[in-house]
């Protein structure tokens, strides 16, 4: 009986992953009857099938679940093991998570910041919502997290980077538009858009409404932001967004402002499992991090 290869692992892997054969021979950069060779011969040592080909796509049997769980295993030590040795702080591969609330706006400055500063780096990029990515750090599939307060889970460590303040954001023909300052009583009798409760960024925002005693009023439960920042626009409500999304914003439509007193705010945190080995490149990204400029809102 030949021995299982680590090739094979990660074939079967990037399948497990993307649920088509084609597709995972493109992301494994081999033909797709070589991957589905290597497949086979897998299924064959181990005598049990691996996938159920269905059409175009692939599904896990039991066999092959019981598999993934373990290559998955096999796979995170056997990189680790690699960057251990290596640990090179110029070059190597990381996997950075962040929520959609800051992904789209905080991280692309970020990237090619780092990009000039360390070509050879392999940065991947993973965007969850804060209870997905918890899960993620603690078996390893990412390396840091880029996360707002607060933050739960074993062996984290959770290091604030900077508040943000929440801004009010009204279509642009509103009436409240023309005062400096907007009050969370101004806001009361306002139809809300917010994200739906998965996203932080909801808690948050009603957290801080419920303190003043005031309940929002949801009209909609979205799952992106910019989706909200539209419905707004369209005259559907009224909400509260962080103020990189409101800098990230030129359209006329809308107008963002700060409220009177009591600001909300949010925390954002870089967020690893201090359990995993933390390369050379980790810390320099991490050292990175924590000198990028944060400016002001610009409502």
């Amino acid at each position: 009986m030949n021995a299982m290869e680590i090739h094979q692992l990660r074939y079967f892997a990037k399948v497990a992953e993307i649920g088509n054969f084609t597709r995972a021979a493109e992301a494994c950069f081999v033909s797709q009857p070589s991957l589905s060779q290597q497949i086979a011969k897998l299924e064959e040592e181990l005598g049990q099938p691996l996938f159920e080909r269905l059409g175009r796509g692939a599904r896990l049997t039991e066999a092959g679940q019981k598999l993934l769980e373990r290559a998955s295993q096999i796979l995170l030590l056997l990189d680790e093991a690699k960057a251990v040795v290596a640990d090179d702080p110029d070059a190597g591969r990381l996997v950075v998570a962040a929520i959609p609330t800051i992904a789209p706006y905080f991280l692309p400055g970020v990237l090619t910041r780092f990009a000039a500063e360390c070509p050879r780096a392999r940065i991947e990029v993973a965007e969850e919502t804060t209870g997905h990515l918890v899960e993620m750090l603690a078996h390893g599939d990412v390396d840091l997290a880029i996360l707002a307060l607060p933050v739960r889970g074993e062996n984290l460590h959770i290091e604030p980077l900077f508040t943000e303040e929440l801004l009010a954001v009204l279509p642009a023909g509103h009436a409240l538009v023309g005062k400096a300052q907007v009050s969370l009583l101004d806001l009361a009798g306002e139809p809300f858009v917010l994200l739906h409760e998965t996203h932080c960024l909801t808690g948050t925002a009603t957290s801080f409404c419920h303190r003043l005693g005031i309940s929002p009023a949801g009209t909609a439960r979205i799952q992106q932001l910019a989706t909200v920042q539209e419905l707004v626009r369209l005259g559907h409500g009224v909400s509260l967004v962080p103020a990189m999304a409101a800098r990230a914003d030129a359209h006329p439509g809308r107008a963002y402002r700060s409220l009177d007193g009591d600001r909300p705010t949010r925390t954002v945190a870089l967020v690893w499992n201090r359990m995993r080995y933390q390369s050379k490149l980790f810390a320099r990204f991490v050292a990175s991090l924590r000198l990028t400029p944060h400016g002001p809102p610009s409502p």
